[in-house]
């Protein structure tokens, strides 16, 4: 079951990458707050969980947000801590943010199997964590206010996987641009790049129609609170046709 992130580990891109990051616009949306500089969860979760929380608290609801972690809870019998923990997230404050990181953990055991599980009763966020997920969940609200309404969260691809390519899942789309949220201390990388581009493409191979309306790539890093966008229309379309065929398997 090779994954969207997977597939292009495993493939060697031009020079500079497919989609070279440089081409992307960027926008500072500063708002005078700094993170500290240290935290004590994995940057992984960390990123699921702000990804989350800002679904939740932008109006997805919330067992969908949490569909993956219920299911990898599922997978271990551990559903009934999992549910325990879902009751426990209704904004940002401590209590859910905490919950929120313990609950991401089953995520593992979904997307990488049960040899990947590590106990979630072992994750527990020092007040640094949790005042930087905060902050980065409030900026995400915020970037939404602005770039919003999200027409679609949470999407995989029916329809547009190959024998290439088996699973993969987006973030966001607003009407005309597809996200991808990276809670990354750097700015995007071309493999970041060629993900959201293979996302666009199985997109639009895909059951989802919402796809035909999007004109833009965008990258939101709350972290760096910085915004990343390049118009589709100005990718050169051998190189679309180059990812389509050779990394996507179309």
């Amino acid at each position: 079951m090779v994954s969207v992130t997977n597939r292009i580990k495993e493939i060697k891109q031009p020079r500079g990458g497919y989609i070279k990051p440089k081409a992307f616009t960027v926008t500072d949306l500063s708002d005078m707050q700094e993170l500290y500089p240290n935290e004590n969860v994995h940057a992984t979760l960390i990123g699921i969980a702000v990804d989350y929380l800002t679904r939740f608290l932008t109006g997805t609801p919330i067992q969908k947000v949490f569909e993956f972690s219920l299911q990898g809870a599922y997978n271990i019998q551990k559903l009934d801590l999992a549910n325990d923990l879902l009751d426990s997230i209704r904004g940002v404050d401590d209590d859910s943010i905490i919950s929120t990181c313990k609950l991401v953990g089953f995520d593992t055991v979904y997307r990488g199997g049960i040899n990947s599980y590590k106990p979630v009763e072992e994750i527990n966020p020092n007040k640094e964590t949790i005042s930087n997920i905060r902050i980065m969940v409030n900026r995400g609200i915020h970037f939404f206010e602005q770039y919003g309404p999200v027409v679609k969260d949470g999407f995989t691809f029916e329809g547009g996987y190959t024998d290439k390519v088996r699973t993969g899942d987006g973030d966001f789309l607003t009407e005309h641009t597809l996200w991808d949220f990276k809670v990354s201390k750097n700015m995007p990388t071309n493999k970041h790049t060629l993900q959201l581009m293979m996302y666009y493409l199985m997109g639009i191979h895909s059951i989802h129609p919402e796809f035909d309306q999007i004109e833009n790539l965008g990258i939101f890093n709350p972290r760096l609170n910085q915004v990343y966008m390049l118009a589709i229309d100005s990718i050169d379309s051998e190189i679309i046709e180059q990812v389509k065929k050779d990394v996507i398997g179309y």
